[in-house]
């Protein structure tokens, strides 16, 4: 569903990303990994359409990202780690918003802002202004927003930082059914037990290079995923 292939950005004379290359399968959990400024944001928004890339390709769904933008970005939710939404706007217009861009029929629509809303216990919240929720609340709204158009890749930047017990445990279980309906999800992040238990596949990255990747139970042998991070850094 995702390929990346052969991949480097440079920032100046920095190599942010050195010739990443995996492939992210239909209807598995794919875990990215790695320190802070290793990479993992700049490939992010490098496979979202964002962020331009100086060498390689990344296909979605056999789709250049670079040739076929809008047919990629059809497929996709992005959602980064910080949240930067319209302040001025009520949660329900922002979401709205987004489905309006992907076209989502209100029936569609209707039910599943209304099912992820109760979810995250955030449906008497809707018609207040975004500038005035925590980080955790705008986070739950950009949740919504990307799951209500039931995106077929949903792409996402340490999507549970900021979230209460309640709320990650419903997004673990959200992610779950993504994947067994056939969907696809890429996400980084810093909870390796977490990623550990959930993730079918990961990669691990540092300092721009892909130094890890493939099936979690083979990454992790008979060790922890931390403790394989931790030994990877430490080289």
């Amino acid at each position: 569903m995702i390929k990346i292939k052969g991949v480097s950005k440079y920032y100046g004379k920095k190599k942010a990303l050195d010739n990443v290359s995996f492939e992210v399968k239909e209807g598995e959990i794919f875990a990215f990994i790695g320190h802070n400024g290793a990479g993992k944001t700049t490939l992010i928004k490098s496979i979202c359409g964002i962020l331009d890339f100086d060498e390689g390709e990344i296909l979605i769904d056999g789709k250049s990202i670079k040739d076929e933008p809008i047919e990629c970005k059809k497929k996709m939710a992005y959602v980064p780690d910080n949240p930067e939404l319209y302040e001025g706007m009520k949660a329900i217009a922002y979401i709205n918003f987004v489905c309006d861009m992907y076209d989502v029929p209100s029936e569609v629509r209707e039910r599943n802002v209304r099912r992820y809303a109760e979810m995250f216990g955030m449906e008497n919240e809707l018609n207040n202004t975004l500038s005035a929720f925590s980080h955790g609340m705008k986070q739950k709204v950009a949740l919504i927003a990307a799951l209500s158009h039931e995106p077929k890749v949903l792409i996402m930047d340490e999507p549970f930082v900021g979230l209460d017990p309640k709320a990650i445990f419903d997004m673990k279980e959200v992610m779950r059914q993504i994947v067994k309906d056939g969907g696809t999800i890429f996400f980084s992040t810093h909870i390796l037990d977490m990623a550990e238990k959930l993730c079918d596949r990961v990669a691990i990255v540092k300092k721009g290079q892909l130094v890890k990747v493939g099936d979690m139970k083979k990454i992790r042998g008979d060790k922890s995923l931390e403790k394989v991070f931790l030994e990877l850094e430490a080289k």
